[in-house]
């Protein structure tokens, strides 16, 4: 019998949809998650202008109340018909990490869209309640009636990016930290990204940024934006403490190759100027932007810098509009654009 094969695409292979899950709770932004809301009507929006968008909801209930939301933003660029909620129970707000991680699995000829079912542990057992998130895909895969695999791995996907040609980022801090998959080597974890992705090169960053509580996702730190550019946030301010791990994971990624051997062209991103709530470092990052089918959505933070990541960006994506989103409430939730978004592929024939 011939083993099936797996292949994960690239963010910016064509989707079907995004989807997202609803803010709901209250303690993932302490006495600021008043204006969160609005930023995600905000994202949803600009992404109706491009996809489908299908938005996880506790009920009917907050169904309703959101459906108002948008009635009530005003943004030209929503497309309400574009808007699909589906009653499937959360415990927070961060789509990326326990959404459906959709491959497309081929067999004899076959090709067909399936759903892998990482397991999730609230990032590495952070935080109590999280088995709502971890049967995400379970649920989303008998709505949409397509295959589910699971590979028995703790995997979110803010911790991975592909290129689609066999390259894969992600970082140690993460990956290989003993609250993930403390039975697993490097080797085994290695082995497991390539049956299920469809990759064949794991390219290791180091450390995260400060006041991220994932351990080091690499969408906070470096990204693909085509099969042969990574992008990656640099801090070139001595004094920041995010200076000295920003700098080893540009030296690693200034080293690596492709899987025939030839450099990536590594493009800087600037870090944004240091955002702090309450006395917290806030994990701020132009990193964790989002491609969809027509634009990219990039987080701003109200600083200088802003306007240099759109434009680095929006070099590498000349058929899709770069898009600043004001994230600075957002991000006191400790997350951004990408970590709140998964993209479904299209299965094309």
């Amino acid at each position: 019998m011939t083993e099936s094969r797996y292949f994960m695409p690239p963010e910016w292979a064509f989707h079907k949809a995004t989807w997202l899950s609803w803010p709901h709770r209250l303690e993932t932004w302490p006495g600021k998650f008043e204006p969160v809301p609005a930023v995600f009507v905000e994202i949803a929006s600009w992404l109706s202008s491009s996809e489908e968008v299908h938005i996880n909801v506790l009920d009917e209930a907050m169904e309703h109340q959101v459906r108002a939301l948008f009635l009530n933003e005003h943004h030209p660029q929503l497309q309400l018909d574009r808007l699909f909620f589906h009653r499937i129970p959360t415990n927070d707000a961060w789509c990326r990490d326990h959404g459906p991680n959709y491959v497309f699995r081929q067999n004899e000829g076959t090709r067909e869209k399936i759903i892998l079912n990482w397991e999730f542990n609230a990032w590495g057992g952070k935080y109590a309640n999280y088995h709502e998130d971890n049967a995400v895909p379970v649920h989303i895969a008998a709505l949409q009636q397509l295959p589910l695999v699971s590979p028995e791995m703790i995997l979110e996907g803010g911790s991975i990016d592909v290129n689609g040609k066999g390259l894969l980022l992600t970082s140690e801090a993460c990956l290989l930290n003993p609250n993930r998959n403390p039975a697993l080597s490097r080797e085994q974890i290695e082995l497991n990204l390539s049956r299920y992705l469809g990759i064949e090169k794991v390219l290791w960053l180091a450390d995260g940024i400060e006041g991220d509580d994932t351990d080091g996702h690499v969408d906070d730190m470096a990204r693909f934006v085509n099969e042969t550019t990574i992008v990656i946030a640099v801090e070139d301010d001595p004094t920041d403490v995010n200076y000295e791990a920003l700098q080893e994971n540009y030296r690693r990624i200034k080293s690596y190759t492709d899987l025939n051997g030839n450099p990536l062209n590594v493009v800087k991103l600037p870090m944004p100027s240091p955002l702090s709530f309450e006395g917290f470092r806030l994990p701020a990052s132009y990193a964790n932007f989002y491609i969809a089918n027509t634009i990219v959505l990039v987080p701003t933070y109200n600083c200088l810098q802003d306007q240099t990541a759109i434009a680095t960006l929006q070099e590498f994506f000349p058929g899709r509009k770069v898009v600043g989103i004001d994230c600075t409430d957002l991000v006191w939730g400790l997350g951004s654009i990408h970590c709140i978004t998964h993209e479904e592929p299209a299965l094309l024939e």
